[in-house]
């Protein structure tokens, strides 16, 4: 039947003289899964050819520029005839004078799959063919569309290939990928594939399919030698040991925290769960859930159980989670499903098989107990999701996992059995930093709840390491309060402080929380903690101080004479000086320090740039060269930089919102990021005020000094709590962050406003609020213009592009003082001068309400 098919292909070329496979002795092995290829081809014109394997060939589609992620474009894709699968290996140069002779390099492979509920052969007759891809480089959701013909009888049919909208889709800069110019299956480019330079790929279709047909291996995994190892081979070998009797509860594998994901080949890489970490335990018809600890919660989660109760006798090792409205799991949403027992749409992801009709399969490696896992699942019940895994590189995995706002990423080796405890073979890589604490009390303002006080044990000891100050919504407040009361006590927990005050309150240290934080302080205390809920599954006893191990691999390592890699992301020119005699001693301050200097300082510069829109000021060539500002992206901006709709603009706006997009900015250049002042993804909710003191000509920075204190007096009389920084130039910033509010940007300007015109009235030979540099003489500018809805300010520790590589630093009070100098915190000083300083440590706990403050204003 597919030799029939080929006829066409197969006439059309010499196999005499170009190297294409002829499909007649082909040795591709069979895939439970249908795989795709995508070849760059660069013939009379460039273009991309789709090939979707089907019936024993792959039907074949050239698309003109390349698949765009906009699902606003519909790229052409002209139907040609079926290809051999073995073509599917073929990277090279086809001869000129051949049918398409050029350059062939494989730019993207994997596996696709029809829509659930479609039907292949439907669809391409109908000419509506909606597919699900996953590659290296596609992802998602696409369709391919038939046109209309031109010609009755056309022997060529155009198709449409469309990016349908999901997690992948990238509005407005949909071709970027294609832009991309390195093999996915040898890591050539094109030109080195025409000068028939390197080495030409490893085959894929010809070579030996794992069971689980996981997804196509990366350049990096292609060319590993963990296959050959003796270790691997081991594991191959092992087999399952026949039991009499499943145990009732096995201790789990544990992962080991990392900073960065496992490199090379032999991991696959699985999506981290927020969720409870379960074991499904199934024995003649009869279902039960164990915790981690082994405690039996079948009842907690009764539809769990009964839908695991149509499985064989096994033990399933998985996460029970809810998802929000995006498919993602909610910690949060777990935790009230929990507490209202409104558990029927929690769903069981099982990512490991333990045993299984009457076998111990621990001692098999991953890949095969997966692939068992897979088979059992078969038509399972719908809360029952088998966990993927990818073999691509784990840097890329976990960018994209960072992309899809989840929590990080597990890494495990493919070729290990199972071991029950903390081990090297399974890691986790976070996209965000999390911990577990206990909880050792709770504050109040009045009768409202302010903050959980929380600890880690070190030995026998609780110590305490900060107050958890946001994340708290009324639902979780309704449900937390009772649960504190309840263990309310006279002493406190903590080995070490802090004090008994005005509206602390002590509890048996018994409950344990999930928190997102920004970092640690120098005393080890928590930065910009955030409460994501409780944990009911892990005894309080064994939380501990958790820190990430040492990568894998080194987070800077050089590519070649002109890259390196930070945190993943390749910077050309490393070398390039951005500020040529930052210190005055001829020593640059280089691309490669700039990228370093954000995954130094990022973790506790996220928050206050995460979720709002930012511009961002780029000197390509040094602070001696042309500054750039931006606030758009441009064609080929890096992926890892959000973008966020805003009113009253065609464009999105750029958004930072994690480590790897500082990176990014710093490849291209960008030094300085002016976020909003708005609430995280809230560009119409003020979120703070930014009072800018500007001191004219001749004016000293001890007179700055003063107005500082004078700004954060008034403040604090009205209500609120101010927060000082440096700017990075001649002035400092008065930041005083609000609590959620209804009132206007307007509003909120008239109100910054007002607080400056009173001390300008009061003070008319100090200050003046109006910007005329004629009137600026020897007076302070209060800039109140920050304020509106569109304005910004440089965030804190964001470095400036002017003479010094200086940073705009956040400071405690108590520094804010004579003697002060804003150029002491440069790029090259900042690291290490965060690490001891506990400025700003508790600015979640300083918002308070606008409405309260503008009504003491007006009294």
């Amino acid at each position: 039947m597919a030799t029939a098919k080929l006829s066409r292909y197969q006439s059309m070329r010499d196999f005499g003289v170009t190297a294409e496979p002829s499909g007649r002795d082909a040795k591709v092995k069979p895939s439970n899964r249908l795989r795709f290829v995508i070849q760059k081809h660069a013939a009379t014109r460039l273009h991309f050819d789709l090939r979707l394997e089907h019936k024993g060939v792959f039907l074949s589609w050239a698309v003109t520029r390349g698949p765009s992620f906009d699902p606003h474009d519909k790229r052409l894709a002209v139907e040609v005839e079926p290809h051999p699968l073995d073509y599917g290996d073929f990277e090279g140069t086809i001869p000129k004078g051949q049918y398409g002779g050029g350059t062939v390099q494989l730019w993207d492979r994997g596996y696709w799959a029809p829509e659930p509920g479609t039907d292949i052969d439907k669809g391409l007759k109908k000419g509506d063919l909606k597919l699900v891809i996953e590659g290296e480089r596609m992802h998602g959701s696409w369709a391919l569309v038939r046109m209309r013909d031109d010609k009755p009888g056309a022997k060529r049919h155009n198709w449409l290939l469309i990016k349908h909208r999901d997690e992948f889709a990238v509005e407005g800069h949909g071709e970027a990928k294609a832009l991309e110019d390195r093999s996915v299956a040898s890591g050539r480019t094109m030109a080195e594939i025409a000068a028939g330079k390197g080495k030409g790929p490893k085959p894929f279709m010809t070579a030996s399919h794992a069971a689980a047909d996981a997804v196509w291996q990366s350049r990096e995994n292609a060319h590993s030698t963990a296959a050959a190892s003796p270790k691997v081979a081991a594991s191959k070998a092992a087999k399952p040991r026949a039991v009499d009797r499943m145990p009732r509860f096995v201790e789990p594998q544990l992962c080991k925290l990392v900073d960065r994901p496992g490199q090379g080949g032999g991991w696959g890489h699985e999506v981290k769960f927020d969720g409870y970490r379960m074991q499904l335990r199934v024995e003649a018809g009869k279902a039960q859930l164990f915790t981690r600890k082994g405690l039996d919660w079948t009842e907690k989660f009764r539809e769990i159980a009964k839908a695991g109760e149509g499985l064989p006798d096994s033990m399933i090792d998985g996460e029970i989670c809810a998802l929000d409205h995006t498919g993602s799991p909610d910690f949060a949403a777990l935790q009230a499903a929990i507490s209202d027992q409104k558990t029927a749409d929690l769903v069981f992801f099982a990512f490991d098989l333990l045993f299984a009709e009457g076998e111990d399969l621990r001692p098999l490696p991953l890949e095969g107990r997966k692939a068992r896992l897979r088979g059992l699942l078969e038509g399972a019940d719908k809360r029952l999701h088998y966990v993927e895994h990818f073999e691509t590189g784990g840097e890329a995995v976990l960018q994209s996992a960072c992309r899809m706002d989840l929590e990080g990423i597990v890494s495990k080796r493919l070729d290990a059995p199972y071991r029950s405890g903390r081990g090297n073979d399974w890691t986790k890589a976070k996209c965000r930093a999390g911990h577990e604490v206990v909880i050792g009390g709770w504050t109040t303002t009045g009768e409202a709840f302010r903050s959980l006080i929380a600890g880690v044990y070190r030995g026998e000891r609780l110590i305490h390491v900060g107050r958890i100050g946001s994340g708290y919504g009324a639902g979780k407040v309704a449900r937390l309060l009772p649960r504190l009361k309840a263990l309310e006590t006279e002493k406190s927990p903590f080995h070490n402080g802090p004090r008994k005050g005005p509206g602390v309150h002590w509890v048996r240290p018994d409950l344990v929380a999930e928190i997102e934080y920004a970092g640690f302080t120098g005393d080890g205390s928590l930065r910009q903690a955030s409460f994501k809920g409780l944990r009911e599954d892990k005894p309080a006893a064994e939380v501990e101080a958790e820190k990430p191990a040492a990568p894998t691999t080194p987070l800077v390592k050089p590519t070649g004479k002109d890259k390196a890699i930070v945190m993943g992301v390749t910077l050309s020119h490393p070398d390039k000086a951005l500020w040529p005699n930052a210190a005055g001693d001829e020593t640059p301050v280089t691309k490669l320090d700039l990228a370093r200097y954000f995954e130094a300082v990022g973790g506790w510069m996220l928050p206050h740039i995460q979720g709002r829109p930012c511009s961002l000021i780029r000197i390509p060539d040094g602070i001696g060269g042309e500054q750039f500002f931006q606030r758009h992206a441009m064609r080929g901006s890096s992926a890892l930089i959000d973008e966020v709709e805003v009113s009253g603009d065609h464009k999105p706006y750029l958004v930072f919102n994690r480590l790897e997009a500082l990176a990014a900015a710093a490849q291209i250049g960008g030094v300085e990021l002016h976020p909003w002042n708005c609430r995280p993804d809230q560009p119409e909710v003020p979120g703070r005020l930014v009072f800018d003191l500007d001191p004219g000509e001749g004016l000293g920075f001890e007179a700055v000094i003063e107005a500082a204190r004078e700004v954060r007096d008034r403040l604090e009389t009205l209500g609120l709590v101010s927060f000082c920084k440096t700017t990075g130039g001649k002035g400092l910033h008065v930041v005083t962050p609000l609590k959620p509010t209804k009132l206007s940007w307007d509003e909120a300007k008239a109100f910054a406003r007002e607080v400056c015109a009173r001390m300008a009235a009061d003070s008319p030979d100090r200050y003046v609020i109006n910007m005329a540099k004629k009137l600026r003489g020897g007076r302070i500018f209060l800039d109140y213009l920050r304020n509106d809805r569109m304005s910004t300010a440089v965030a804190p520790l964001s470095p400036r592009a002017r003479a010094g590589a200086t940073v705009s630093f956040p400071l405690n009070w108590t520094q804010v003082r004579k003697g002060l100098d804003p150029k002491a915190w440069t790029v090259r000083t900042v690291p290490d001068a965060l690490a001891k300083t506990t400025a700003w440590e508790d600015y979640g706990e300083g918002e308070r309400s606008l409405e309260a403050a503008v009504k003491r204003l007006k009294a």
